[in-house]
């Protein structure tokens, strides 16, 4: 089981790390995206944002503190679902799809990061292949 919740943990981050790169490599881009939909001052959302995928993302793939990390991108993906994803608001239907597929994306990998979150906690110090516990204990 502890090499089947390593390799979930391996798949489940990458999505993240390529996310952080784009939003710290990327970010006049998505800077300019973020504003579009409200966000100011984008650019400072957008480093602030890489910065926390990347280090959730790195907490969760090593096993340190998971929690904290599984937390943190929770923290992101479920408030920019509603922020930068409003499909309601499309009134171009290829837009409001696209719009509603990322918006569904963000949430379904807001629940599962929120899901693990409960998994390590019941889990604790039973955990495997990990180098800490979790950091809080509920």
């Amino acid at each position: 089981m502890d090499v089947l919740f390593l390799i979930g943990r391996i798949l489940f981050v990458l999505l993240f790390f390529a996310s952080s790169v784009g939003h710290l490599t990327q970010s006049a881009a998505m800077a300019g995206y973020a504003e579009s939909r409200g966000v100011r001052p984008g650019r400072p959302a957008v480093l602030v944002t890489g910065v926390q995928m990347g280090v959730g993302a790195l907490l969760v793939l090593l096993g340190i503190w998971m929690d904290v990390g599984f937390i943190l991108l929770a923290l992101f993906l479920i408030p920019t679902a509603f922020l930068m994803h409003g499909f309601w608001t499309e009134s171009d239907p290829q837009g409001r799809q696209m719009e509603q597929i990322q918006f569904m994306k963000d949430l379904a990998l807001g629940g599962a990061a929120i899901m693990l979150l409960a998994a390590v906690w019941m889990l604790d110090s039973d955990l495997g292949l990990t180098i800490t516990d979790p950091l809080f204990n509920p």
